[in-house]
């Protein structure tokens, strides 16, 4: 089972995989960490990440990027609006309402969604995770900015389903960065104890998001959110690019704005600027050659001045600081640390007001570009069930109240009530009980429009179906769950009408009361609203009943029957399932052409490759082994073939490109097998030599009866030796011939053939001459007592007529020369 975090930034992303007993970042095929979160598309296919960057301006038109902000948008949306003008691709109206995007892909004008696109970015790193991994990935948690709404969560978790992921959770980026940063630590508080709070600051290129978070021992609970879904690096950047424009207008009398390849061209030069100004407080310098009508532009800037230019976009940092800290009820001083992180974090002057701000020091122990993968990596190790992981739980806080609202049955008129406040713990269930006859709705809405980066409060309709009255005639009593699951999506999760029925005396009522699930909280509040009744701590409630009320008149027994109800739901701007089901077979189908066309670059750079690699050879290494005759015939044959791979053979069908490939080697195989023959010759006539001297001098140590082989049979060995000589004959030969013969020439004998007559020689003559002596074996009668000494090869006995230890064994007496360790008087 895979554990990945993928990081969907605005302008790039991270993945984060877990193996080796921890969370690494992968690198992608470029071998960088960082994949630029562009997707272009051609007239064969679509190119994403690295490979779509390098298009952003030969094919801008066709190179989208900062899509991540039109996720459940509907096209007639004033922020869609503003935005138009300012892109450098097409935006179009989708059938449901939505934004799409229009390009031209297949030489066709096509209009994809939103979802299709960003689930284009998650196929490649969806790919990119499994090259690192060498298995299939499906399950994985994408992050999100804390501020998103219903609608583009439920986009977000739609595209990952286009991208055939199992989404387990969207998870807020800010409780990833919190995640990273707590589940490390060994010295937090326990559960008892005081909580640590942490502040934590995510700027990133288009938005600026701020948590404060209380930490103890294997817990993590989000106090409160801020945001300015509004800030972030890309306004620094519109600042330097206006300020040029301007420049560039006095200085060079050229409209910028015109030309779109030349503005995309400013802004890249502006970020590498605004970056270089971050490390340098000195003049820096902004060239670009050619920059419009042949014309190199220049320029030159310090940081004092940049951040007098940005002075106003730096006022907005403190704001979402001082809505953090009144909705968590804080002060400054029960803060424990700010950590900051995101691209846009290492601005010196955003940095300098934050921990003003603060009045501390920030800290920087989190990587400030992969924290937010890192904590996805962690949270999909936690729900994964293959994974071993340090209990950790994690408690989110709901971004926006939400509210419903429904035609009340006593009243005349609407009737709500807020369900969720703002930063309440999510995810969470709570149960709400009605009193109706027939079918009703609901509408889910965010109370607090004001708070919202999104012009339309509303999240869905809710209609609870088939509820009928009891058979009294009295209303009936629906239970109804709402949800806000783990990613952070609202729901009306289940229905069901409670029917009461009589039973007879004795007869004991059935007991119907559900468990509450971990999420849920029931309590009976006193506060009856119209036909509505809000539950939270039943069971308390209950214990309250037996234990506060009067005693009272027993009642007649009744029994309680539990009928689910339908629901249908209609969120707002939801995907459908027909539109779902053709995305997803659209994505397979691109991504066949895809590897297609991969396919077919792949055959074209072989032959490329081949033409270059072999014209630098027939000049070097293999010169000696090529004729002047063929070396000309094939030289024109590679020129030819250049010529046509930038001409006719541009583009053609993959096998148009075998087959040429196929053409060439007829001609230079040849050439490569009589070289690699040559070099590997020598090696392989001698390996044979030395096997035939070898069993030359076994065969030759046999007849001079050394007792080694005197164990050897005369006819084996005879074999042994018309072997040895018949090889000797044959290679002799060989080497004869070869000698005499060209090197442009085909070789009289090849190495196979060489090595295969010395692996014959080999298995048939190995296993005679290394035949093991058989064991001699003792007389029977012989007893050990009497044994003068070990047999075979070990010590002899003493000769016959003389005494051990008197003598040698030639019967000699022993030497009266005096030994060297001998003490003589």
């Amino acid at each position: 089972m895979s554990v990945v975090g993928f990081d969907v930034g605005f302008l790039n992303c991270y993945v984060a995989v877990a193996r080796a007993g921890g969370i690494e970042t992968v690198a992608n095929e470029y071998s960088d960490r960082c994949t630029p979160a562009c997707v272009s598309f051609g007239p064969r296919n679509r190119s994403i990440g690295a490979a779509a960057k390098s298009q952003v301006v030969t094919n801008c038109k066709n190179t989208v990027q900062g899509f991540k902000r039109f996720h459940g948008r509907a096209f007639s949306d004033p922020y869609i609006q503003r935005l138009k003008s300012s892109l450098v691709y097409d935006l179009a109206q989708m059938p449901s309402g939505t934004t799409g995007i229009k390009v031209m892909y297949m030489e066709e004008e096509k209009v994809f969604s939103i979802e299709q696109v960003t689930a284009m970015l998650l196929t490649k790193m969806k790919e990119t995770a499994e090259h690192a991994l060498k298995k299939p990935v499906a399950d994985c948690v994408v992050s999100v900015p804390c501020y998103y709404t219903d609608a583009e969560r439920r986009s977000v978790v739609d595209a990952a389903q286009i991208a055939g992921l199992n989404c387990l959770r969207l998870m807020n980026e800010t409780t990833a960065v919190a995640l990273a940063y707590g589940i490390y630590k060994q010295d937090l508080p326990a559960p008892e104890e005081k909580p640590r709070i942490v502040v934590f600051v995510d700027i990133g290129h288009s938005g600026y998001q701020t948590s404060v978070c209380a930490f103890n021992k294997g817990k993590l609970k989000v106090l409160a959110t801020a945001c300015d879904p509004e800030l972030g690096g890309k306004d620094f950047d519109e600042m330097l690019v206006r300020h040029f424009c301007e420049e560039f207008g006095k200085k060079y009398k050229l409209d910028v704005k015109t030309k779109p390849r030349a503005l995309v061209r400013l802004y890249q030069e502006c970020e590498k600027l605004k970056k270089l100004m971050s490390a340098n407080s000195s003049d820096l310098p902004l060239n670009i050659e050619c920059f419009m009508n042949d014309i190199d532009v220049s320029g030159k800037l310090n940081r004092y001045s940049f951040e007098e230019m940005c002075a106003d976009v730096l006022g907005r940092v403190e704001a979402p600081l001082h809505n953090l800290m009144e909705q968590a009820k804080l002060k400054k001083e029960d803060i424990y640390a700010v950590e900051i992180v995101g691209g846009a974090s290492r601005i010196p002057s955003v940095k300098e007001r934050i921990g003003r701000f603060f009045g501390k020091e920030l800290s920087t122990t989190l990587n400030a570009d992969e924290a937010v993968a890192r904590g996805c990596a962690l949270q999909c190790a936690i729900l994964s069930p293959a994974f071993k992981v340090r209990e950790f739980s994690i408690t989110d806080a709901v971004a926006y109240p939400i509210s419903l609202k429904w035609n009340s049955a006593a009243e005349e008129g609407l009737s709500d009530c807020e369900v969720f406040p703002k930063n309440h713990a999510a995810p969470f269930s709570k149960v709400l009980t009605f009193y109706r006859r027939e079918p009703f709705s609901l509408e889910a809405y965010y109370n607090t429009p004001r708070e919202l980066p999104y012009p339309d409060p509303t999240i869905g309709q809710f209609v609870i179906q088939k509820v009928v009255p009891q058979a009294s005639g009295e209303s009936s009593k629906v239970k109804v769950k709402v949800r806000v699951n783990i990613h952070g999506i609202f729901s009306v999760s289940s229905a069901s009408l409670v029917e009461v029925q009589k039973t007879e005396e004795g007869e004991e009522p059935m007991d119907t009361e559900q468990q509450a699930t971990p999420e849920e909280e029931v309590i009976i509040n006193n506060h009856i609203h119209s036909h509505f009744v809000f539950f939270f701590n039943q069971k308390e409630s209950k214990t309250e009943k037996k234990s506060d009320q009067p005693p009272q008149v027993k009642k007649p027994k009744v029994k309680t029957k539990v009928l689910e109800l339908p629901i249908e739901n209609s969120p707002q701007w939801e995907l459908a399932i027909d539109m779902l089901n053709l995305f997803v077979e659209n994505e397979g189908n691109m991504i066949m052409q895809d590897k297609l066309e991969k396919e077919r670059n792949d055959a074209k750079n072989y032959v490329e490759e081949y033409v270059y690699d072999m014209r630098d050879k027939l000049h070097g290494r293999l010169e000696k082994f090529v004729s002047e005759a063929d070396r000309d015939i094939l030289s024109l044959q590679l020129e030819d073939t250049e010529n046509w791979l930038y001409e006719d053979g541009e583009d053609q069908p993959k096998q148009q490109y075998i087959d040429k490939l196929a053409e060439l080697k007829k001609l230079g195989q040849p050439i490569q097998e009589r070289y690699m023959e040559s070099e590997e010759r020598p090696r392989a006539f001698d390996d044979m030599g030395k096997q035939i001297q070898m069993y030359m001098k076994v065969v030759e140590a046999y007849k001079t009866k050394e007792e080694q082989y005197d164990h050897l049979d005369q006819e084996e060995i005879n074999k042994v030796d018309k072997m040895v000589n018949e090889a000797m004959i044959w290679l002799n030969s060989k080497m004869n011939q070869q000698s005499k013969l060209s090197l442009t020439v085909e070789p009289a004998v090849r190495v196979r053939e060489i090595q295969d007559k010395t692996k014959e020689l080999y298995s048939s003559c190995n296993p005679i001459v290394t035949k093991p002596k058989p064991k001699v074996e003792l007389p029977k009668d012989n007893k050990a007592g009497e044994q003068n000494g070990p047999v075979n090869g070990q010590e002899k006995a003493p000769a016959e007529g003389t005494e051990k230890g008197t003598g040698d064994s030639t019967g000699n007496p022993p030497s009266t020369e005096p030994r060297p360790d001998m003490d003589l008087d």
